[in-house]
C-alpha cells in the first residue's frame, strides 16, 4: 500500500510511521524496515519494484521533500515519461509492500504549505493513501489544550483544565516536547492529579531568560548583567543571544503594532500565546521602540562578529559588551 504523508508537523508524521512500523515482524525488521532520503529516479523506480522476501510484510519510507523544491512552476525533478512510470509502479506496488512517501519541511510563514501542491508528482501521489500533518499555531490555544487532554488520557494522566492552560503556556507549542513532558509528569505523578508546582518544578522552565530578557529591555542592565551571569553557568552563550534575537524581534512587532492591532490579532500574526502577547504589551508600555531596535542591532553586530570570528573578545564577553553599550 502507498502513503503520501507531508506538512510541517513531524511529530505526527512520526508517529503514523510508528503505527505502519509496529505492524512488521519484529525478529525481522532490520531487513524489513527501511529509510531512504530524495532517491534519484532509477533508485526510486527500483524501490517502489522491490519484492519483500520470506518475512511478511515490509515497510519502506522514502524521503521525498527534495522533489518539491524547484522554484519554478513546473517538475525539474522527473520528466513526464518518468512521472507516468512512476505512477504505474505506484499502482501495481506489492501487496506486501507498504511504502511511505514523506515530505516534511520546517514550516515558512510566508508559504500556506510546505508542499507545493500545483505540481505533477503531488497530484500522483495525492491520489493514494494521502494525508496532510500541519503545526498547530501557538494562538489556537482552544485546539492545543484539546491535544494535550487527549495526549496526557491516553498516558493515563489527570491533568485538569486550568492545568493544562499552566502546562501549554510553560511549555509552548511544539507537539513533540508538549508529549516529552508528559511522559516526564506521568514518572513523576505516577496516579496523582497533576499539579501546576509538578509542571514547575519538572518541566522544561524559561522563566531564568524571560526574566533577563524583561531586566535587559526595561533598562535594568545592572541586573540584567547579573542574571546573564548566572544563564552562562548553565547557557552556552551563543543560546542565550538566540533566544534574546527571537524574543526582540517578537517585542519589536508588539510595540510598533500595539496601537494598531488588536492583542489577538498580534498573537496571530507572531504565532505566540495571546496571553504571553497581553503581557508583553504590559511590560512594553514604558519602554521606546527606538531603544529596542538599536539593542537589536547592537546583538546582530556581535553575533556576526562571533560567527564571522572578527570578534577580539570570547563570546562570553561579546554578548557581554552588546548588552552593555
Amino acid at each position: 500500500m502507498i502513503y503520501f504523508f507531508y506538512g510541517d508537523e513531524e511529530f505526527n508524521i512520526s508517529n503514523e510511521i510508528k503505527k505502519l512500523k509496529s505492524k512488521l515482524d519484529k525478529n525481522f525488521l532490520e531487513m524489513s524496515y527501511k529509510e531512504i532520503k530524495n532517491p534519484k529516479f532509477p533508485d526510486l523506480i527500483a524501490t517502489v519494484s522491490s519484492q519483500p522476501m520470506m518475512f511478511g510484510k515490509m515497510l519502506i519510507v522514502i524521503d521525498c521533500i527534495q522533489y518539491f523544491k524547484t522554484q519554478k512552476n513546473e517538475d525539474s525533478s522527473f520528466d513526464d515519461k518518468q512521472l507516468k512510470e512512476l505512477e504505474s509502479a505506484l499502482e501495481n506496488c506489492n501487496e506486501n509492500l507498504d511504502i511511505v512517501f514523506r515530505a516534511y519541511a520546517a514550516s515558512d510563514s510566508k508559504k500556506k504549505s510546505v508542499v507545493d501542491k500545483r505540481k505533477k508528482i503531488f497530484k500522483i501521489l495525492s491520489k493514494f493513501n494521502a494525508q496532510e500533518f500541519n503545526q498547530i499555531p501557538s494562538y489556537k490555544t482552544a485546539e492545543l489544550e484539546t491535544w494535550i487532554k487527549q495526549q496526557a488520557s491516553k498516558k493515563k494522566l489527570k491533568m485538569s483544565a486550568d492545568v493544562i492552560s499552566a502546562f501549554l503556556l510553560q511549555i509552548g507549542s511544539n507537539l513533540r516536547m508538549l508529549d516529552s513532558e508528559l511522559d516526564k509528569l506521568k514518572v513523576f505523578a505516577l496516579d496523582n492529579p497533576v499539579t501546576k508546582e509538578n509542571i514547575k518544578e519538572i518541566c522544561v522552565n524559561n522563566e531564568d531568560i524571560f526574566a533577563f530578557i524583561d531586566l535587559l529591555t526595561t533598562g535594568q542592565k545592572a541586573k540584567a548583567l547579573e542574571q546573564y551571569q548566572k544563564l552562562i553557568i548553565t547557557r552556552y552563550p551563543l543560546a542565550v543571544l538566540s533566544a534574546l534575537q527571537t524574543s526582540l524581534h517578537n517585542k519589536i512587532f508588539i510595540k510598533a503594532n500595539s496601537g494598531k492591532h488588536s492583542s489577538d490579532e498580534i498573537a496571530q500574526k507572531l504565532n505566540m500565546h495571546p496571553y504571553r502577547v497581553k503581557l508583553e504589551m504590559q511590560k512594553l508600555k514604558n519602554v521606546s521602540l527606538k531603544e529596542l531596535v538599536t539593542l537589536k542591532e547592537n546583538l546582530t553586530e556581535s553575533e556576526y562578529k562571533i560567527k564571522s570570528g572578527n570578534s577580539n573578545l570570547s563570546t562570553e564577553r561579546e554578548v557581554e559588551y552588546a548588552l552593555l553599550r
